[in-house]
């Protein structure tokens, strides 16, 4: 028998520490002869990352710690070469092998300034992007490289062979299966690589290349070998679909009203494998994931239990690994094409039962730019209700990037809230991806407006709807999603309250301190500089923050190379001088995104506990929070 509560004071089984723990990041997985390797974060270990066997369990101990910073996002930290592990250390961001039964050993030298990432082997030979910072240059160069096995360029520099350079950014090399050919993705500043980039083809080590696909408005991602002829993904019509270069002349293969692509923010994301008998399997998006076997006859549906976040990691006869998220949180799954057999591998089970995790259902709102896309997520507690004249109160999220993608798949996070009552609406504004160029560009010069303008339309949406208590819609977000929260707290937008995770404040002091890669995005997103410096100004929430007149939690880590805790910090004095209740959340060791166990449980217990503050409930077992 159900209680009757209040939203929000629901029991919840889920733990902040559970949910912590339950949700490590799957970063990459690789068959290793007869068994499977994958990356995986430990919350409990400062959210360093490990590789697990499935035979042997954790195959790096600490302090090992698998992550690249090429691009400061990193991806590719490691692959499996001849047997061994090949990995990145985070720490030195040297390349090491580890071998059964052995110690870690270099590969790359140490103190050169180099970083690398998007690691594969192929072709006998193991292939990096190469990211080379020299003393008082703030420009790093990039170039790919062939990194011998036997350690030799750990103490000769010269080892390293450069296959391929030329170009502001590159990213995916391809060597084909007799070596002799080299694809790889390239893009200069000011692009992103999701608005135009070059797919290139030379003789690996050539100074000359030829461009097999480029345009103003192309995107090339991910150049596979295929029996000796060229796959790639490409967006000529608006969507990423696969292509096929055969005796110089490109095909489509099996186009469709979805993308088989995605935001390159990190190095290693796979969207599509060719088998070793000529089929291929994708990834389809039209605001959740899709995998699918693309064949002579046709094209057919995998299943798999995720929806969201889908990579394809690995293939190996017609076994296929898949990392993802579903219902039950993120996983990773061997799946047989032929067999239509499924095997979890890693996660994808939820520890609380199905009956805590919410479904999602996409829904679209009206908005000033066209239809808004979001996902919601209801309260959903199998032992409580609350009465029948009540409304929940929701939170918008808001997702990072600004150009990302959520789909509709729950994380823990998620369940935590609406476990207790919470409902939870998840926006895809306009510039997040998985729905076509045409939607990815509404925020071109827009950031600011477009993305503000969507995520009010969709919190009215909610309680013009009835889904939602209209007085009591709250919104979060983190990095560029915390740029948009303040911003509509900044408009005024109908929002409650909101949350800050190192939300972007300044966008002159962003522009000017940000990495490399995204040291020119701003000029799509609002304008080049100097010309546009006055609307750099007037676009920032720091420089209207007396408008900001609902209460704020802020969280903010400390060793932030993205968003210094400065912005923070300023927004937090600006409405203490006001008297606008708010709290400040400062971590020592995090970065720009939250590893860390204790964290996770520190922000998750403190959001809920500031929604119970401000919509007038009160949590069940969670510590107090102060505003001040």
């Amino acid at each position: 028998m159900s209680l009757t509560l209040p939203y929000g004071s629901w029991p919840s089984p889920l733990s902040a520490a559970e949910v912590a723990e339950s949700s490590p990041r799957i970063d990459g997985a690789r068959f290793a002869g007869s068994d499977v390797w994958w990356g995986q974060t430990v919350p409990s270990e400062g959210g360093r990352t490990t590789i697990m066997s499935r035979a042997d369990g954790s195959l790096l101990p600490p302090p090992w710690d698998a992550r690249s910073r090429v691009h400061e996002y990193g991806g590719g930290a490691w692959t499996v070469a001849e047997g061994a592990l090949v990995f990145v250390q985070k720490s030195d961001q040297r390349v090491w092998m580890l071998a059964t039964g052995g110690e870690p050993q270099p590969l790359t030298p140490a103190g050169r300034g180099m970083r690398f990432g998007g690691l594969v082997f192929q072709s006998s030979r193991l292939l990096a992007v190469r990211e080379t910072h020299v003393d008082g240059v703030r420009v790093p160069r990039h170039d790919i490289v062939s990194i011998p096995l036997d350690g030799s360029a750990a103490e000769d520099p010269g080892a390293l062979a450069s296959l391929a350079g030329g170009s502001d950014f590159l990213a995916q090399p391809a060597l084909s299966p007799d070596g002799t050919q080299l694809a790889w993705i390239a893009w200069n500043h000011p692009d992103m690589p999701w608005d135009r980039t070059e797919l290139r083809l030379a003789t690996p080590g050539a100074s000359e290349w030829t461009v097999v696909s480029s345009g103003p408005s192309r995107a090339p991602l991910q150049p596979e070998w295929d029996r000796g002829e060229l796959l790639f993904a490409d967006d000529p019509e608006g969507r990423w679909n696969l292509y096929r270069r055969r005796d110089g002349v490109i095909e489509p293969v099996a186009p469709a009203d979805a993308d088989t692509g995605g935001a390159l923010w990190v190095l290693g994301e796979r969207w599509y494998a060719p088998l070793a008998d000529g089929r291929i399997v994708a990834v389809r998006t039209n605001g959740s994931d899709e995998l699918v076997l693309v064949t002579a006859d046709g094209v057919r549906p995998v299943a798999v239990p995720a929806h969201a976040e889908l990579v394809v990691e690995d293939v190996r006869g017609a076994q296929v690994l898949v990392s993802g998220v579903g219902s039950e949180g993120p996983g990773l799954w061997l799946v047989d094409v032929d067999a239509r057999r499924v095997e979890t591998v890693a996660g994808g089970v939820s520890r609380w039962g199905d009956e805590w995790m919410p479904r999602s259902r996409a829904v679209t709102f009206a908005g000033a730019h066209g239809d808004v896309h979001a996902f919601a997520y209801p309260p959903t507690n199998p032992a409580a209700a609350a009465g029948d004249d009540e409304l929940p109160p929701y939170v918008v999220f808001v997702h990072g990037g600004p150009t990302s993608h959520v789909g509709g798949a729950a994380s823990a996070k998620i369940a935590y809230l609406t476990s207790r009552g919470i409902g939870v609406l998840d926006v895809n504004y306009g510039g997040s991806t998985g729905y076509g160029r045409e939607y990815r560009e509404r925020l071109l010069g827009q950031w600011g407006i477009v993305d503000v303008d969507d995520v009010i339309a969709a919190a009215r949406g909610l309680g013009e709807a009835g889904i939602a208590d209209p007085a009591r819609i709250a919104i979060a977000g983190g990095s560029a999603g915390g740029w948009t929260v303040l911003s509509a707290l900044v408009r005024g937008g109908g929002f409650a309250a909101g949350i800050s995770r190192y939300g972007v404040g300044d966008l002159r002091a962003l522009a000017d301190d940000t990495h490399d890669f995204e040291s020119r995005y701003l000029d799509g997103l609002v304008g080049p500089l100097p010309e546009a410096s006055a609307l750099y100004t007037e676009r920032s929430p720091l420089t209207h923050l007396d408008r900001i007149a609902v209460p704020l939690l802020i969280e903010q880590g400390l060793d932030d190379p993205v968003v210094p805790p400065s912005q923070s910090e300023a927004v937090r004095d600006a409405l203490a001088a006001r008297g606008v209740a708010h709290a400040y959340l400062a971590f020592e060791g995090e970065s720009h995104g939250f590893r860390r166990a204790e964290t996770i449980v520190r922000t998750l217990e403190a959001e809920v506990a500031f929604l119970g503050i401000v919509f007038g409930f009160t949590p069940d077992g969670l510590p107090s929070l102060d505003l001040g």
